[in-house]
């Protein structure tokens, strides 16, 4: 059976056209103010608080020590911190790269050359379907993705030296500060058929 003894409640403090009729000829009291709860106020920790000097000089010794090794305690964390934030952003600075870029004659200058100084390039020229090119491209990944500061690239050979023989390929060029730093012809250097990543 239904309840018959429902009231309505809207919402706290809305009123209808009626009842603002009704309360200004004065047949229903005021409308009360809505609630308002009080503005949130953190619990204050008296250990957190400043502490006076009265309070230090009511203190034992022994518990002066403890406070300055909680102190030297805060102090070498927050040092640490700083420490560790400060090689985590070397560490993002870094690892720019990670893997070989394929790059082509035209980007070679500015890829290569124009790289910053601080800055290794590994250049990998190669041809498409020489099956020692893809053996050494293979180590060449997985060194790039251990060494992401160095920037690994690879082209094809007769895009970077036109007229580049295919008995001398693959090779490797290693570049910094716009200079080569060595060179490597043929997959002899890396092992020959078993060359693996720690050649």
């Amino acid at each position: 059976m239904a309840d018959y003894h429902f009231v309505y409640k809207d919402v706290e403090g809305a009123s209808t056209e009626w009842d603002d009729i009704q309360r200004r000829l004065g047949n229903l009291p005021p409308k009360p103010e809505p609630f308002k709860p009080p503005p949130f106020v953190p619990k204050v920790d008296a250990d957190e608080q400043p502490k006076s000097k009265e309070w230090l000089d009511a203190r034992e010794p022994d518990e002066l020590e403890d406070l300055e090794d909680d102190l030297d305690d805060d102090r070498f964390l927050e040092q640490y911190r700083k420490m560790r934030l400060a090689e985590l952003r070397e560490a993002a600075k870094a690892a720019k790269f990670g893997s070989i870029v394929p790059i082509t004659g035209s980007d070679f200058v500015r890829e290569v050359s124009q790289a910053p100084s601080d800055v290794w390039v590994v250049v990998f020229l190669y041809k498409d379907g020489i099956p020692e090119c893809g053996l050494l491209q293979t180590c060449l990944e997985e060194l790039a993705t251990r060494y992401p500061a160095t920037k690994f690239v690879k082209i094809i050979s007769t895009d970077c030296i036109p007229n580049y023989p295919d008995r001398n390929v693959p090779t490797i060029l290693v570049y910094n500060n716009s200079a080569v730093k060595g060179t490597y012809v043929g997959l002899q250097k890396f092992g020959g058929k078993r060359c693996t990543p720690e050649w």
